[in-house]
This record gives structure tokens, sequence and C-alpha cells, in this order.
């Protein structure tokens, strides 16, 4: 998704000061923004110790010199009930395509071979994700996300008579970290799965030079996007964006449609996708008389709003964090200035604009392209997540792109029991090229991995009372995609 990947690069960009080549990084969906390569080791990732009576989730974590090994062996309980349970009934355990390998009759296992990563026991799959560096625990989320999927996995099924093992890396938000990472993985884990990182292109060579299945909750730059071994489970490419939003904002509010105001961070991926998503807004319709980028360390946004009173604004996009929405928000009624639409992405559907945006957060709309949390007790499988990450994590708080990094484990289980005897990393790399339309049993909209297409699809949630919910339906809006460039 162009805003929220592109915000949470933005943030941790510029913490690190650097500066960028628009070439190189892709925000999700679309815009090309780029990040300065700069060296830095692969370390061990915080709280993923060995813990087999959570679900047999083994920490195989690389060390400092991303050398580390594969892991112990797995258990094969599931451990019991979470001590958090966000939707009532216990830790679940799926049946039909709900269940940790689809559901689907696995393939016959003969002619099953060892290989790299495959002993007689286990399969270790690698998730190789950003948890430290400026922005400590940006994407720590993903990788505990893999680390629920692969319990649930192993308290209930096995593939060809194997358990999974999950190794770990920290890339450290740093391109050096992600290459070392996937330099170290090709000689040790059969897979990589869910991995998140915003410096993703440091590994895309070694990932596709070495055959290496690389299913991640998103790619986020122009190299990472081409290695043809990768797919995301959240499809995102450069320059192609969703027409939903566009299109809600011309059928439901024509007259805001025709004045609108683009905000966005000014550095990074954010800098880039702003002035990208108004040209395909506009593209579509729409028309922005102001399209203006907001400097991270600004604190003062009563300029931005008076421009806006004196435009005419009437919809407001803001490409930012919950901090930078809280600020505008404020600014805004403090002015008294109410726009027909105030429209953010999903990294606004977090606890901390709610409570902290307090009144002035009201009426806020967030399109999002997976089911709300809220919504869980109707969707199965984001049942199964929600319980199953507070299983392996307790108090663990659910985010966008763990939703999208248990999408890619599940994808890589159901595909790999679906090879069943003929699973080698070859056959793995082919099956996926052949996804479409995949939802992960509807916890998310339809995502197009193999073509390499942008999902098209989105729906709205609005904040009324302090509380979430649905606006125009719970349905997504699917209204293709508009390509633009730089």
């Amino acid at each position: 998704m162009v805003a929220v990947l592109a915000a949470a690069m933005a943030l941790a960009l510029a913490a690190c000061g650097s500066q960028l080549a628009p070439s190189e990084v892709v925000g999700a969906g679309g815009g090309l923004a780029g990040a300065e390569e700069v060296g830095g080791a692969v370390g061990t990732a915080p709280d993923v110790a060995s813990d087999p009576a959570a679900g047999g989730v083994v920490d195989g974590s690389a060390g400092a010199s991303g050398t580390g090994d594969a892991g112990d062996t797995v258990g094969t309980s599931g451990g019991g009930s979470p001590a958090d349970d966000p939707v009532g009934g216990g830790t679940p355990q799926g049946g039909g395509e709900n269940a940790a390998t689809g559901g689907r009759k696995a393939a016959s296992c003969d002619g099953f071979k060892n290989t790299t990563g495959v002993t007689d026991s286990t399969i270790t799959i690698g998730n190789a994700s950003d948890i430290s560096g400026p922005v400590p625990g940006i994407f720590e989320s993903a990788q505990v996300a893999v680390r629920a999927y692969v319990a649930y996995f192993n308290a209930t099924s096995d593939l060809c008579g194997r358990k999974l093992v999950l190794k770990t890396y920290d890339t450290r938000t740093d391109a050096g970290g992600d290459q070392q990472a996937h330099t170290d993985a090709c000689d040790n884990v059969f897979a990589m799965v869910g991995s998140m990182s915003a410096f993703d292109s440091g590994g895309a060579s070694q990932t596709e030079s070495c055959g290496l299945p690389d299913i991640r909750s998103a790619m986020v730059t122009g190299s990472r996007q081409s290695c043809r071994t990768c797919i995301g489970a959240q499809s995102t490419i450069a320059g192609e964006m969703n027409n939903a939003v566009p299109d809600y904002v011309l059928k439901n509010f024509p007259a805001a449609a025709k004045n609108a105001a683009m905000l966005f961070i000014n550095a990074g991926a954010a800098a880039e996708n702003g002035r990208l998503q108004a040209a395909a807004m506009t593209k579509r319709g729409m028309k922005f008389s102001m399209v203006r980028p907001v400097d991270i360390s600004e604190f003062n946004y009563a300029p931005f709003v008076q421009q806006m009173k004196e435009e005419g604004v009437r919809y407001v996009q803001m490409i930012a964090q919950p901090p930078q929405f809280v600020r505008l928000a404020e600014a805004m009624r403090q002015q008294g200035f109410k726009p027909d639409v105030f429209m953010i992405d999903p990294s606004a559907y977090d606890p901390d604009y709610v409570e902290r945006g307090g009144a002035a957060a009201e009426g806020t709309t967030v399109f999002t392209n997976f089911t709300p949390f809220e919504e869980a007790r109707g969707n199965e499988e984001m049942t199964l997540y929600l319980n199953w990450l507070q299983q392996v994590k307790p108090g663990a708080e659910p985010s966008f792109f763990s939703v999208f990094s248990w999408s890619a484990a599940r994808l890589f289980v159901e595909r790999a029991t679906a090879l069943g005897g003929k699973l080698s990393r070859q056959t793995l790399v082919r099956e996926m090229d052949k996804v479409d339309k995949w939802t992960a049993n509807g916890m998310h909209s339809p995502q197009r991995p193999g073509p390499r297409r942008t999902g098209e699809c989105f729906r709205f949630i609005q904040l009324k009372g302090g509380k979430w919910v649905p606006i125009g339906g719970t349905n997504y809006r699917c209204s293709g995609t508009t390509t633009v460039s730089n």
C-alpha cells in the first residue's frame, strides 16, 4: 500500500539522515524513492527465543556475522491457550480452508528429496525483517506473525513428515543487513517467508542468483520487485496506483474531489509517493489545488491549514504516521477547518492515533485492504491470526505488516503442501508465479503476486465516537489501477 510503506520508510530514512536517490526505493503500490545503501551486519532478532511449548518455533537467528546455524529440532504441540484472547474461544485450530495447510488434499510425498534447509524431520524457513535501527521494532510484528503461523502449523500439521523451523534475521533497517541476511539464507534455509524491510534491495541479487524463494509481506524497492524468485503477499508495483480512493471520493463527494489537498512527509518514499498519488488521482478525475511536502521535524501545521482554507480545499489526504496525522487534525480543529473528507492510510488505524487525536481525530476516514480487527469474529482467518499472535507473544499488537506476513506464511505452506514430493526451490518459485487474486481466506483484499500487479481493492472505515466503523459497507471497492511516472 503506497501510503503506509512510504511513510514508514520515510520516518526510518529521515532518522538515518539518508540522502535518497529516487530511482531505487519503491513505495508499495506505486511511487519511486531511493535509499542510500549503508553497510551493517546481520544481527539476532529479539524476542524469538526457542519455545517448543508455544508451537515449536525455534530461533535460528544469524549472529553478528550473519552465520548462525539453523536452530534446534522443533516441538509438535500447540501449548495451551494464549495469555490474551482478543476474540474469544482460546487458541483456535481452523478447519477446511482455514486449516494450516489450506484444507486441500496433500500431494503424494513420493520422491521427496532433502535439500538446502530440508532434513528428514524439518523444513527451515527464514524471515529477514527490520527489528533494530533508527526506528526500533519498525517491522518486528512481521516476524512475530510468521512465528505465529509456524506455531499453528506445527501444532496441527506436518509436510511429508516434516515440521517447520524458523530462522530469524534482523536486517537493521540497512541494505547491508539485508544483503548479509539473504547471503546466509541462500546456504541455510529452504525459503524466506513474510520478510519486511525498508531497504530490501540489499539482498535482492543474492536471493535471485541462488534461486531462493522469497515470499514477502511486501516488496518495497525496485531491485526486489525485479527479483524473479521474489513476490509479495501484498502485491505492489512501482507507478501502478489503486483507483479505489479517488473513485470513492468522486462518487460520494464530487465537490470535494474538485478541490483537494495532498500533504506528505518530505523524506524518502513518502515524498515521491505523495506527488505520484496526487498525479494518479488527478488522472482519474480529481483536482488538487495544493500538493505540499511537510518536513518531518515540523510541529507548526497552522500555515498548512491556513493555505487550505484560503484555497477552499474540501478534501484532505496525508501520507505520514500517527504523530503527524494528530498534528494536522489538531491544527484543523483549532482553526475551525473541517473538510468534507480527511483521508489517511492504515497507519492511522492505530490506538495511538485514536488516543492522542481525541476529538480532533473524529470523522477521520481510513482506506484499508485488510479486514479490520474489530470484525475478526466474522473472519475465521483473522481470528486464527489474532489468537496465535498472542500464543507466541502475549500482548503483541496486530498490525498491517503482520497481517500480510501471516498471509505470506499461509501462501508458502499451501503451495508447498500442494507440491508434496515434488517440492523444491525451483518448483515452489514456479507455483508462486501462478498465484493471483490471493486473499488468505478473506483476510485481506485480492492481491496479484504472480502477475506482479498492484492489488485493485480498498474499503473504508471512519472514526466515530472513538471507534472505527465501516463506511459505505464492508465490501472492497475494486476499480482497477492507474499508471503514472515521475
